[in-house]
């Protein structure tokens, strides 16, 4: 399964990475694939673990903001690995063709 997800804290001004970062920190910390743009994250593993790493990275940023807003995308896909990196791997090579 592979989540993109997307933690804004709310209340704190407009510059507010400082605080994605240590949503990200989170994620990284878990050791499951992931990759982040400037828009989402995107993290790789079955239910469970997905959703406690999530579910931690929203901890660490409500630790410093007073409300936050939080964006969930998943692709749920029993069985299927490597759908992070395959999936873009994919599309790339469709556009060579």
């Amino acid at each position: 399964m592979i989540v993109a997800f997307s933690v804004t804290p709310l209340g704190v001004g407009e510059d507010v990475g400082e605080y994605v970062a240590d949503a990200v920190r989170v994620v990284r910390a878990s050791g499951l694939p992931n990759r982040t743009d400037a828009m989402f994250t995107s993290i790789e593993g079955d239910w469970d673990e997905v959703m406690q790493v999530i579910g931690q990275a929203v901890a660490a940023v409500e630790a410093r903001a007073p409300r936050v807003s939080l964006v969930l995308k998943a692709d749920i896909r029993p069985g299927v690995t490597n759908a992070l990196t395959s999936k873009i791997e994919t599309v790339e090579r469709h556009l060579t063709d």
